[in-house]
């Protein structure tokens, strides 16, 4: 049994397709065929069930896959400790869709800039995809909004953000001075799907306002939220950080009077892992870059 067939083994069990994960890994599928029928070989008990389009774990296969992971994860974490130098290394970051592209690029710049030698890589997934890859050891680091229910992750608030309401352009609530939540009730509302926490977030604070948001479509990209506001399909609430990059006149951006939604993020962490020099010195740029994010509240 070699390390190289376990990570090839998990890669195939993470995604349920050979070619999938032959594509993932780099290698061709037949080399990942022969390789996972030499594991099998090995252990004398097929791993996988073979179907047309996807492949699914046997019984041996549940049994190795938790195994599997604490072995790799124990090769990767000693190789890290012997060569911990907290200049080189490799990190490895996530983060949710409503935060990636608005908070990493001008994170990430200066960090890369301060240490040449690290390699940083990103993953955007949704919440439930983080803390999963994050408690196996797939992701060193995520960053992510609150709430999360999570057993055996570090989990460290950066600053509160002010979620802000958006109209398209020529909406009737553009002309009032002060918006307040009740202002928006009658108007449907355009939301991300419920893979999303930045759906939750506005539910929640909605309803504890006794006022359920009507959702009259639902969409994967916050772009496409959006446009869709734009298009005057409804109104939304959008992070501030996603209103700083946006430079379109077609809708307008209003804080709500009163009591105003937020959402808390935060970065989380597996404290179980070994945690070596870079990363350490990575949190520590991350808490310094949210304590100065221009967005952050003040």
């Amino acid at each position: 049994m070699e390390i190289e067939q376990l990570q090839q083994f998990l890669k195939v069990a993470e995604l349920g397709n050979f070619t999938r994960a032959a594509e993932c890994l780099a290698i061709s599928q037949p080399a990942l065929s022969r390789s996972i029928a030499r594991l099998e070989e090995a252990l004398g008990q097929p791993l996988f069930e073979r179907q047309s389009r996807k492949v699914t774990l046997t019984d041996a296969g549940q049994l190795l896959l938790p195994r599997a992971h604490r072995i790799v994860a124990l090769v990767d974490d000693t190789k890290a400790e012997i060569s911990d130098d907290g200049e080189s290394g490799r990190i490895r970051l996530g983060a949710i869709p409503t935060i990636a592209p608005f908070f990493l690029p001008e994170m990430l710049s200066p960090f890369a800039e301060s240490f040449p030698k690290a390699q940083l890589t990103v993953q955007e997934d949704t919440t439930d995809n983080l803390l999963r890859r994050c408690q196996q050891g797939e992701i060193d680091l995520a960053i992510l909004a609150l709430p999360i229910s999570a057993k055996h992750l570090e989990v460290e608030a950066l600053f509160e953000e002010e979620l802000l309401l958006v109209l398209p352009v020529d909406h009737p609530l553009c002309a009032k001075k002060q918006i307040k939540l009740a202002d928006v009730e009658p108007y449907p509302f355009i939301l991300l799907d419920e893979a999303h926490c930045l759906s939750d977030n506005i539910v929640t604070f909605c309803r504890h306002r006794s006022f359920n948001p009507v959702s009259v479509e639902r969409t994967s990209q916050l772009a496409t939220v959006q446009e869709l506001v734009s298009l005057r399909h409804g109104v939304s609430m959008i992070p501030e950080m996603a209103k700083q990059l946006d430079m379109s006149k077609r809708r307008v951006y209003r804080s709500l009077s009163g009591t105003k939604p937020t959402r808390t993020i935060a970065m989380i962490w597996n404290p179980y892992r070994f945690q070596c020099k870079l990363l350490d010195r990575f949190k520590d740029h991350v808490r310094q870059f949210a304590h100065e994010f221009p967005s952050k509240p003040t």
